[in-house]
């Protein structure tokens, strides 16, 4: 019943999506411009690199203290953080009140590594810069350190128990990235150097899917 209550907690605070709320002030429907994805990298995308950073914090927060809530509860209940850390990305990949289409859950899962331990989730941080600066594609982050976190947590742990729930994460945020990677062989995932080179992306991506540059600004931006 304790792991329940942290599922529960864990769905519905990962169901809250500063991302969503903000488009929508906005009179955006975040699912249906930039990359579709109702993300904090969307946010970038749509309204701006600070706009985009807020949210990417709120979203490690909200799972960050849903686990602190978890653990305090249930101070004895041994993997309250990798329950509630799982649910808190699920929830916030499949948010009942957005038709189960939400975010992709790369800032959630760095919640969770920072409830684990600040020292990983920098080493962890330096690790995801490095890798979105190689290969210039954001979606390799979530994938890799959702690979990655289950071993970690395991070793430092010694709970295979803790790797087994962590791995559904990993899982599902494998599957919330396969469009990603489709877009990518077809030269329309936009590249992590949008962030300072927008122009050139746009008119990349205008080149590969055969429309003018302001057809794509439009639809990337407002």
């Amino acid at each position: 019943m304790d792991y329940i209550i942290c599922a529960v907690i864990g769905y519905f605070v990962g169901t809250i999506n500063p991302s969503f709320f903000l488009a929508k002030l906005n009179g955006v429907d975040i699912k249906k411009k930039g990359s579709g994805n109702a993300g904090a990298s969307n946010v970038i995308i749509l309204f701006g690199k600070l706009a985009g950073l807020i949210c990417a914090v709120l979203d490690i927060l909200k799972a960050y203290l849903a686990i602190r809530l978890t653990q305090m509860l249930f101070p004895d209940l041994r993997e309250a953080l990798a329950v509630t850390g799982v649910c808190c990305i699920i929830g916030h990949i499949f948010p009942f009140y957005m038709h189960f289409k939400g975010g992709k859950g790369l800032a959630c899962l760095g919640g969770m590594i920072l409830a684990f331990n600040w020292r990983v989730f920098l080493i962890m941080l330096f690790g995801a810069v490095v890798i979105a600066l190689i290969t210039d594609y954001l979606c390799f982050v979530p994938v890799t350190a959702s690979s990655v976190f289950p071993v970690v947590y395991g070793v430092m742990r010694r709970s295979y128990r803790g790797t087994f729930i962590l791995s559904i994460a990993a899982i599902v945020i494998f599957l919330r990235h396969l469009e990603n990677f489709r877009r990518m062989r077809t030269g329309t995932e936009m590249r992590f150097s949008y962030l300072w080179k927008p122009e050139a992306e746009i008119a990349r991506i205008a080149g590969n899917v055969d429309e003018s540059e302001d057809a794509v600004n439009e639809h990337f931006l407002r």
